[in-house]
């Protein structure tokens, strides 16, 4: 039998919510690939961050903070992946499919609306995990950062943020009205994330005020999740308020999607 359709006895196919998303998606994919500048930012942008960061790591004082230049520059990558990989490019996904009317025709077939964000995203999120790999292997490499003290934190962490990134960028894309300005709407969050989520500057070496205040950022919870799962330094209580923070915000970030994603083009 067909894993994406079932024959029903009257000769008719009915396809499954599987299927569909899997159609589409290789039809996201295959639109990547034609479009060389989002390709480029989605796939060798954070790949080159770390290069960029190495120098930034190489001059901290990481005396007292149980931290090691791999332990702070792989958790940092993932968290560029998530931006670029995942996050803008959907933004501009997104966006571009509603304008073109694609979603507005998609919603009239066999697709449900979550089908078509799902869909949609799998190309990118695909895209995130093949690049969170291809650096925990090079990391291991160069850094001998090793296999996480605790996996599962690590493993918590990439699924919320595989569900709250491509939630985010819908809802980014709903106050984007065109393709120009989809990037435009999505650097305040991305440089929010950049500078104060722990990737360019961890956590450990802010002071207290401004790192608790960070804490509460969205990329946050999910750097100090891979981060403490690589190291297993990190504490019950540090844990549960990451694993809070993350879920909040992929509560959020679901809540505003159905509230506030549009199908329409803003004209």
């Amino acid at each position: 039998m067909s894993r994406t359709a079932v024959t029903t006895g009257a000769g008719a196919t009915r396809t499954t919510a599987a299927g569909r998303m899997g159609a589409l998606a290789r039809a996201e994919l295959t639109l990547l690939g034609r479009s060389r500048a989002t390709l480029a930012a989605a796939v060798f942008v954070p790949l080159a961050m770390p290069f960029m960061l190495r120098s930034n790591v190489d001059q901290m004082n990481l005396k007292g903070t149980g931290l090691t230049v791999g332990s702070i520059l792989l958790p940092s990558s993932i968290g560029f992946s998530l931006l670029f990989a995942v996050y803008s490019s959907l933004v501009n996904v997104y966006t571009a499919r509603r304008e073109e009317l694609v979603l507005k025709r998609l919603r009239t077939g066999e697709l449900g609306d979550v089908e078509i964000l799902v869909g949609a995203a799998l190309p990118s999120v695909a895209t995130g995990l093949a690049q969170c790999v291809i650096l925990t292997v090079a990391y291991e490499v160069t850094l001998g950062v090793g296999a996480p003290e605790a996996p599962h934190l690590v493993l918590l962490g990439l699924l919320l943020a595989f569900i709250t990134w491509p939630a985010l960028a819908a809802v980014t894309a709903s106050f984007s009205r065109s393709v120009e300005g989809a990037q435009l709407a999505a650097t305040p969050l991305t440089l929010v994330s950049l500078v104060g989520s722990g990737t360019f500057i961890p956590l450990e070496t802010l002071p207290d005020g401004m790192a608790s205040f960070c804490e509460l950022l969205p990329l946050t919870p999910v750097i100090t999740l891979i981060r403490g799962g690589w190291t297993g330094h990190l504490s019950a209580h540090d844990t549960t308020g990451a694993l809070v923070t993350a879920v909040a915000w992929t509560v959020i970030a679901v809540f505003a999607v159905r509230r506030w994603f549009r199908w329409e083009p803003r004209r």
